[in-house]
């Protein structure tokens, strides 16, 4: 049940030799040869679990193409996650950082394989939580956010991570452009949205750690407790920041049991099971716990908005490589309906946010 490596992509192949040979420098009792698979789950980074028979890893590297500036850093991945390893104990454990391109013609780094079950769209067959364990996983998962969140940046030594205040309106401003610049004919302009954003744009509420793209897809489940959350992976966007920003980009990709079929077309994650809170309560839950206070049904329309908006620019950004033939993965044919899905969701709640 544990979630396993496929067949590697064509155009994506590694160079296992220099891969193999940079590896037994870092991990020197390392025998035989690895047995190279990849994960198909990301739409980012090019992630491949590396088999060796006395270790199990897993290797992160950039796409091949354009990439947007400050993207895909694997040095800053993996920097981040070694600073919080010892206080965050769910961070995998770190290998190494190689950033000699000629190894596999890329930066990448290495790191330890949290064998355990990653819930996608569906749980793995074979796997049936009731609703009350399927409650349980849903606030283990939320759990786990709000203790990231708490977590003292001194003690990590990330304070420079971040670039202090102002973190809400550097997001509205950053991604407002990036979408700009990663426009294609068949998008819509989101002037409305970017509009009403700049225009709400609140203080901070805080300066965190946080996570930045917080999906059940990014947490690693025991095998043996199915509800009990053994790794967070993914932090290549983790920063400082705004704790109710990384909830509003979490509930992006939250799709209830009776939403409609639009959005339920879009799921990716579990989250329409039976004993899976709904986002007005992944709301309620994550502010009692927190004691963060806001007014929750004016003043939460601003963070949910914006994970909408976000989730369809990194989607947009995707689809744009696939668009300029930078990237022939076929999941990425289609983001563009997405982009244009996402627009209607955001003028949607902007229109309840006014009445």
């Amino acid at each position: 049940m544990a979630d396993q490596g496929g067949r590697v992509r064509s155009g994506e192949e590694l160079n296992a030799a220099g891969v193999d040979a940079w590896m037994k420098a870092q991990v020197p009792q390392l025998q035989g040869q690895p047995e190279v698979t990849q994960f198909s789950g990301g739409a980012s980074n090019w992630t491949y679990r590396l088999k060796y028979p006395d270790g199990d890893f897993i290797l992160r590297r950039p796409p091949a193409g354009t990439k947007a500036k400050g993207a895909h850093d694997m040095g800053r991945e993996f920097r981040v996650q070694q600073a919080l390893k010892p206080v965050y104990p769910v961070v995998p454990g770190m290998i190494g950082l190689c950033d000699d391109e000629s190894v596999t013609g890329s930066e990448f780094y290495v790191m330890e394989r949290i064998a355990g079950i990653i819930p996608r769209k569906n749980m793995p067959g074979g796997l049936t939580l009731d609703t009350a364990a399927t409650r349980q996983l849903c606030t283990n998962v939320l759990d786990k956010l709000l203790e990231l969140h708490q977590v003292d940046v001194k003690a990590t030594g990330l304070d420079s991570l971040g670039k202090g205040s102002g973190y809400c309106k550097r997001q509205i401003e950053g991604w407002s452009e990036r979408y700009t610049k990663a426009l294609t004919w068949n998008v819509p302009s989101y002037k409305r949205v970017m509009a009403w954003l700049k225009e709400r744009t609140p203080h901070d509420i805080a300066n965190v750690v946080i996570h930045n793209d917080w999906r059940f897809d990014n947490v690693v489940l025991s095998e043996q407790d199915p509800t009990h959350v053994i790794g967070v992976l993914d932090w290549e966007m983790a920063t400082l920041g705004d704790p109710l920003m990384d909830l509003g980009n979490a509930l992006a990709y939250w799709i209830n049991a009776d939403d409609n079929k639009l959005l339920k077309a879009t799921r990716r994650q579990p989250t329409h099971l039976s004993g899976m809170l709904r986002r007005e309560e992944v709301v309620d839950y994550y502010l009692d716990k927190s004691g963060y206070k806001i007014d929750r049904t004016g003043d939460w329309a601003f963070y949910e908005v914006y994970g909408l908006f976000r989730l369809a620019v990194i989607a947009q950004q995707i689809y744009y490589r696939y668009n300029h033939k930078q990237t022939s993965n076929p999941a990425f044919k289609n983001f563009w309906i997405l982009v244009n899905y996402l627009d209607w969701r955001c003028i949607g709640l902007i229109k309840q946010a006014k009445a």
